[in-house]
Order: structure tokens, then sequence, then C-alpha cells
């Protein structure tokens, strides 16, 4: 089983609806990063209100095909315990472990997925009823030497209309926001103010804009990465 771009983007739906409906599950921390050497990380489930809280943990290899996200079901990162029943003002650490060891060559990304389930005994329509939907991005460090990503950006035609496409060609991923394309003339044309996305390591990302601007007239683009302000010329489609 595979959960493809538009599941994976339910998934980060279903992950805003749980920020905007101020759900009382929290974790800690949002983004888990494992050195090559490590075996197991850890994170902390705290339920801080009046009800337990019941769910599943499951894992996932992240990747990167055609330009979109692709999730795949994997045992090389095992979560424990993988059903929740957390008490009322209460906590629950959740293991990580590495089923694979050794150093890889490129970093390696996975999503956790944290799924808030209704009480048992709570009447269901059709099969389980997910109530919210968490994903924690877990990434294995690769070696140092390859711990750095090396970005292209490119303006692409895409249909009637055109998409930012960005090949990261480095050992680790790059966290895309406050990206800004810039036309010969120097006028910027903001695309967005906060996260855009990731290209992870070893792969090209692709996102359709919606500017009203010329694809051949804009050759710079201004955004941070990894919390770093980078200015680049866009290369030819």
């Amino acid at each position: 089983m595979r959960l493809f771009p538009r599941a994976f983007a339910a998934l980060c739906v279903g992950w805003a609806a749980a920020v905007s409906q101020a759900a009382t599950l929290q974790i800690t921390p949002v983004t888990i990063e494992l050195p090559p050497s490590a075996a197991a990380a850890s994170m902390t489930l705290s339920n801080p209100g009046g009800r337990p809280i019941y769910g599943q943990v499951r894992t996932y290899r992240w990747t990167q095909e055609n330009g979109t996200d692709v999730m795949t079901p994997t045992d090389a990162l095992a979560a424990s315990p993988p059903l929740l029943q957390i008490g009322a003002n209460a906590e629950q650490l959740i293991r990580l472990v590495r089923t694979s060891r050794g150093t890889p060559a490129a970093e390696e990304s996975y999503r956790v997925l944290i799924d808030e389930l209704p009480a048992p005994g709570t009447p269901v329509d059709n099969g389980v009823t997910i109530r919210l939907r968490y994903s924690v991005p877990v990434f294995v460090e690769p070696d140092a030497a390859q711990a750095s990503p090396r970005l292209d950006w490119r303006v692409e035609p895409d249909g009637t209309g055109m998409r930012l496409a960005v090949d990261n060609r480095g050992g680790r991923r790059a966290q895309i926001s406050a990206v800004r394309l810039v036309d010969a003339r120097g006028v910027v044309h903001e695309v967005t103010r906060g996260l855009l996305g990731y290209a992870l390591a070893g792969s090209t990302r692709r996102w359709p804009l919606k500017l009203n601007a010329d694809a051949a007239a804009l050759v710079r683009v201004q955004a941070t990465v990894n919390a770093q302000p980078v200015d680049a010329r866009l290369t030819p489609p």
C-alpha cells in the first residue's frame, strides 16, 4: 500500500485541522533528527485535557517521485507502542527505533503518523473513524560530508500555467519558506510568506504557481532554506 500525493495532502490538511481546532494532544518534538550513530529516538505525547485520548502510531518512508510527496509503509523505523491510551493530564513516551543500522549515503526521510481515534465502544458508520491526524517528520542524517542541500531552481510550464521546480542534488533536505520570484525588471512576485514545503535529499519537488507574471521573464528566486536566506538565479526549464 502506498499513499500518493492526494492522500499525503489530506494528511497535511488533517494536521492543519488539528492545529486550528486546538486539539488536546501535544507533541514534542515536532521534528526529529537522528545522527547516523543513533539507534533510536523518542517523542512525548501529552494530554492536558480532562478525558483520555486513544490513538494509533504508524511509520512511513517519505520520498518524492515525479515532483510530489509519496509515503510508503515501512519497518525500517518502528514505533512503540503502536496503540495509545493516554489518560487525562498524562503523557505517553513513543520510542522510534531504527531496525537497520549504518550511515546512509544521503539523508533518509520518514513520517510518523499519529491518528487520534474515538474511545472504545463509540459507534462508527463505516470502519474506523479518525478524529485528528498528526504528521511528524523524522530524518536520519548522513555522513557530515554529505549534510548540505544543493539546490537548482527553475520555473516550468504546467499545462496552461507554471510551476516552481526545485532539484536537491545534496545529501540533506531543504525546508523552503518565504519564497519570492524576481523578474528581469526587478519586480518581486510573492509565492508564499510561510512554509512552501520540503525538497528531500536527492529529489525534485514541484509546486504550482499562481502568479500574474511571464515565466520567461522570471530570473531569480529569493527564499529561506533551512532558516537561512537564499538568493539564487533560476535555471532555464
